[in-house]
This record gives structure tokens, C-alpha cells and sequence, in this order.
């Protein structure tokens, strides 16, 4: 059955999009190759791994895994070569024809202005601010749990830049007020959530498993608490926003579209998955039934639904 290209097409923060699915931050997305695979997989937007403005190394592995629960717990400590890599990550994405955006981490706000003005000088089509991962010392999670800080970082970067910022923020008891903050600030657009701090310990060596001890935590076992955070933001500012946090099926899509989600991001699933681009497909032409079977003309008649119920 051929895809309904016109009833999947979103628009988000000014970018169309020829579907509402994007990758997640984390696992691909600095060099010319991680572009060009993860076009392949027929995403509608390339979001890049978190960049620095100089080289960052990550940690020492173990680095990365696999949780009895079906979720992964991942230290990579945002390791990334720089500034330097986002001209070509750009050309690339240009010469397959997919919006790139670059994800950015810094230690102030400086730092994120330095890779903002950067990523618009080499034509990047937005702007993702990581303001929350969970492992990293000094970067994401460390600012974005003060509403305060993610105003100012926004700010920074916003007053800076014209290509559209989205601030992405995870899981704390003040998300919903840190979501009003970025809005505040000039960010068009929220991707709700990141990874959640966690830690797994080897019950025969007596020790945490990662060399950083905490990780943050990815994959189903997350989804629930990412489909809360979008829809208690979504009913407080009515924003636009990229849903993510264990996505596996067109189900966990249309679930985090309901709530308010008009775009959704998947990480773990894609890293596992044994052929990316059947998983793409399979979840588009599910939210394409989805659509008939509710009567909706597109993804956007379908953003917020569960709060008119």
C-alpha cells in the first residue's frame, strides 16, 4: 500500500517535513557516512550526535548496555571531533536532500553560541540545544534542570541565530516550568525527553558496570514517562514538539502524537533494529492506517487529540 505522502507531512518550527519520524541525538551523527546511513533509513530529518565546539573524549569502556528490561544505559560522555566536522555533516545532508540538525552541548552559553553560529554559517537547517543529557559533568542535565539556566542559554543562542532553536530537555520535577522558560526565551520548538539518569550494578563483581557509574537510561522502559512530560507540556503552552523517549512501533508514535508530540524522534529502536529502514517504513505505514482509521485528514488534525477527549 503506498504511503499518503500528504497526510504524513508535517511542519515543524518553519521545517517541512515529508513525515513526522526523525532519529534521536545520540548514537550516529558525526561524520559524512552516519548522514548519508541515516537518510537511508528513510528519515525525514537527520538530527547530528551532540557537538562540542573542540574534539570531547568520551569515556572508557564499558560504555554501553543492554538491560534486562529491553532498555539500553549508555555513558558515552557526548563524544564528538568538534565545530570542525559540521560544514561537511551539511554538505552531506544536502547532496541526499534531508533538513540536518545539528545538536549542540557547551559548558555556557558562550560555548553554545560558538557551535550555533557555526552550524548557521554552514547551513544547517536547525538547531537542537542539549540542555539534558543525563551523564556528561557540566553539559545538559547540569543546566537544564534550572529553568533559569535554559532561559539564558536559549537567549543566547536565539538572539544570535535566525535558523529555528529547539531546546531539548529531560526528565526533572520542574520540566514543565524549564519548557515555559525556552519558550520564553525564543525556541521554537521543545524535543521532550532525554535518556533519564540511571545506574545498573554486577551483582557478582560488586560493582557499577559503567566505567561512569551513571548513564542515562534509553528505550521502552522510558516511553511512558516521555508520553507524561509531552502532554503535560503540551497542555500548559500548546508548543511544538518532538516527542521522544522509547519509541518502538507506530503505537508509541501515535501515543506521543496525541499527546502533543507533531514530531517524533527514535534512538534505541534504531540502533537495534536489524533493518532500520523496514522499521521506518513499518511505523509510517501504521501511522498511515491509524490516520483512516480515526478519519484524520493528517498528523497535524491528530497533535493534542487525547486532551479534547
Amino acid at each position: 500500500m503506498a504511503l499518503n505522502r500528504d497526510a504524513l507531512a508535517v511542519s515543524l518550527a518553519g521545517i517541512r517535513l515529508r513525515h513526522p519520524i526523525m532519529n534521536a541525538s545520540g548514537f550516529l551523527g558525526y561524520t559524512r557516512e552516519h548522514v548519508r546511513r541515516l537518510a537511508s533509513y528513510g528519515l525525514a530529518a537527520v538530527v547530528t550526535k551532540t557537538i562540542t565546539p573542540y574534539a570531547k573524549k568520551g569515556y572508557e569502556p564499558p560504555i554501553i548496555i543492554a538491560l534486562r528490561n529491553g532498555g539500553l544505559l549508555n555513558a558515552v560522555g557526548l563524544e564528538n571531533p568538534g565545530k570542525k566536522c559540521i560544514g561537511e555533516l551539511v554538505e552531506e545532508a544536502k547532496k541526499v536532500d534531508v533538513p540536518l540538525i545539528i545538536s549542540i552541548g557547551g559548558l555556557s552559553e558562550d560555548e553554545f553560541i560558538e557551535v550555533a553560529v557555526e552550524a548557521e554559517e554552514k547551513g544547517a537547517t536547525a538547531i537542537e540545544l542539549n540542555l539534558s543529557c543525563p551523564h556528561a559533568k557540566g553539559y545538559g542535565l547540569e543546566i537544564g534542570l534550572n529553568p533559569d539556566n535554559v532561559f539564558n542559554v536559549v537567549k543566547a543562542v536565539a538572539s544570535v541565530t535566525r535558523i529555528p532553536v529547539v531546546a531539548k530537555l529531560g526528565l526533572s520535577d520542574k520540566v514543565v516550568k524549564a519548557a515555559g522558560k525556552a519558550l520564553e526565551a525564543g525556541a521554537k520548538g521543545l524535543t521532550l525527553i532525554n535518556t533519564i539518569k540511571a545506574m545498573s550494578i554486577d551483582v557478582y563483581t560488586l560493582k557499577p558496570i559503567l566505567t561512569n557509574v551513571f548513564g542515562g537510561l534509553s528505550g521502552p522502559p522510558i516511553h511512558p514517562i516521555a508520553v507524561r512530560v509531552v502532554y503535560e507540556v503540551f497542555r500548559e503552552y500548546k508548543p511544538e514538539i518532538i516527542g521522544c523517549g522509547g519509541v518502538s512501533t507506530w503505537i508509541d508514535v501515535a501515543e506521543l502524537i496525541v499527546a502533543g508530540a507533531k514530531a517524533v524522534q527514535i534512538g534505541t529502536a534504531l540502533a537495534l533494529a536489524s533493518n532500520p529502514q523496514d522499521l521506518v517504513n513499518g511505523v509510517l505505514q501504521g501511522l498511515e492506517n491509524w490516520l483512516k482509521l480515526h478519519g484524520y485528514k493528517t498528523i497535524t488534525d491528530a497533535v493534542g487529540s487525547a486532551h479534547k477527549v
